[in-house]
């Protein structure tokens, strides 16, 4: 009798454990969760937010009455990368240009320590060479230290990207030298004062060009050719 017990005992007890055994849900029944990929904020610099949609990205820069004025096409379907620094190559350009126009008129125009009161001297295509390598040499350096500030300034370091490549972060010709306070502070501002800047130092540019080609040609003065 204790046997025939244990044996029934034993088959319940398999049952109830056979009964008992928990059934995992399938993967189909899993409920699914949509992963949303991760979108970078839109970076802004000086008020300006790289618009794709937009001829340069949105940078400033086009006037009336020519608007945006591109006809060899040297910014279309060009990454944002080149667009930065094309306007950074015409900004320091022009730049330069507007010194040099201003440098053309007075440095052959006024009195000067080399040629005193007379004021119809060497030309400016012809004075360099006259100028002494004593002062020079200070001259060049004082150059390209400024150029090594703004390359570290705005362009990414060799090794830690692609070469010519411009810093993120960087807006073109903004280099931080403002020590009169000129800068806006306002987005619309700072493109209006921008697209001026960027118009002066084109015009600059055509006007500093004419002026060393005039002088080549006749070889007078800019003042005496008016």
């Amino acid at each position: 009798a204790p046997c025939a017990s244990n044996g029934v005992s034993f088959t319940a007890l398999s049952m109830s454990e056979e009964s008992a055994v928990f059934e995992e849900p399938s993967v189909a029944d899993a409920p699914i969760i949509e992963e949303t990929p991760f979108v970078p904020a839109a970076l802004v610099i000086n008020g300006w937010t790289a618009d794709e949609a937009l001829p340069c990205y949105g940078l400033p820069g086009a006037v009336a009455p020519l608007g945006f004025f591109d006809p060899l096409g040297f910014s279309k379907n060009t990454d944002l990368n080149t667009v930065k620094r094309l306007r950074e190559a015409e900004v320091m350009h022009g730049r330069v240009a507007m010194m040099a126009t201003v440098g053309y008129i007075i440095g052959e125009s006024t009195p000067t320590i080399t040629y005193g009161m007379d004021v119809h001297h060497t030309i400016a295509n012809n004075q360099i060479p006259e100028v002494p390598r004593t002062v020079l040499f200070p001259f060049f350096l004082a150059i390209n230290i400024a150029e090594a500030l703004r390359a570290s300034t705005g362009w990414v370091e060799p090794g830690l990207g692609p070469l010519f490549s411009l810093s993120e972060k960087y807006y073109p010709g903004d280099i931080g030298f403002d020590p009169f306070g000129l800068k806006p502070k306002d987005a619309k501002d700072f493109a209006n004062m921008q697209t001026k800047e960027w118009s002066n130092g084109r015009l600059a540019m055509l006007a500093a060009a004419g002026m060393c080609a005039q002088e080549q040609v006749n070889g007078e003065g800019i003042l005496e050719n008016l």
